[in-house]
């Protein structure tokens, strides 16, 4: 809600932490948002109405809030790809709106077809790349895995000459999560694994974070109850109460 944007910003600020405000459209039981595709012309204008007043609403908010940077969109390939044209207006209309940074949260497998990365202050990826098949691989395996990776997001950096920025990064604490990082499905039998997710946000923090054409990235997940979240026993994303908790804090004090 609005008014829980407001709370959250003004913490945020008290704090001195800077912030991103990025509305995203969820989908329920977890279906990918980037399959959404209109079937004809119709619908694309009224889902494209919709979005607008969508976004343009939260630019207000986070003109307001002053947040740093602003989020146009969250992994709507079909969107962006189909429709390139609307998603320029609605940058130009944002920035009548908000004075800030904005960027886009492009999925992993959809960055390289954006065409509209020249409009935008940063480059934004969700990225769950896969990069190993092992069940526990350590940090050089993980570090090679991103080689590919890694230069194509150079590639499209150089190309548009913009910061990359990890609109979203991390890892379950399972066996196999570097495999198909992405993957949500709690209901799938996983066996808990602290090491894993460890090794994979030590991996890419070697990576990238060092680079000066890097901007930073955003940690998926945390939650705002710190004392009831996560644990050892815990096989979800989020680093709280867990090895991987320890690194980031270390990481994060030494960056």
């Amino acid at each position: 809600t609005t008014k829980g944007i407001k709370q959250y910003a003004a913490e945020f600020k008290k704090k001195g932490i800077k912030l991103m405000l990025k509305p995203q459209i969820w989908v329920m039981h977890g279906s990918y948002t980037g399959h959404i595709k209109m079937k004809n012309e119709r619908d694309w204008k009224a889902f494209e109405t919709s979005y607008k007043t969508f976004i343009l609403n939260f630019a207000e908010v986070a003109n307001e809030i002053d947040a740093d940077i602003f989020c146009i969109g969250v992994e709507l390939e079909q969107f962006t790809i189909v429709r390139p044209s609307f998603w320029k207006e609605l940058i130009f209309e944002v920035r009548k709106i908000y004075k800030g940074k904005l960027t886009y949260a492009a999925n992993w497998d959809e960055y390289k077809r954006v065409t509209f990365w020249n409009k935008l202050d940063y480059i934004g990826i969700d990225a769950y790349f896969p990069l190993s098949d092992s069940k526990t691989p350590t940090v050089a395996e993980l570090e090679k895995g991103w080689v590919k990776h890694k230069t194509d997001i150079r590639k499209v950096q150089y190309y548009y000459k913009k910061p990359i920025l990890f609109t979203e990064f991390g890892y379950r604490s399972v066996d196999y999560s570097a495999k198909e990082p992405w993957d949500s499905n709690y209901d799938k039998i996983n066996k808990t694994n602290l090491e894993a997710q460890k090794n994979a946000l030590q991996a890419i923090n070697n990576q990238f974070w060092s680079e000066e054409w890097f901007a930073g990235g955003f940690l998926w997940k945390w939650f705002a109850d710190n004392s009831n979240s996560g644990g050892v026993k815990d096989d979800r994303f989020t680093p709280q109460n867990k090895p991987a908790g320890q690194l980031l804090k270390k990481l994060y004090s030494t960056n």
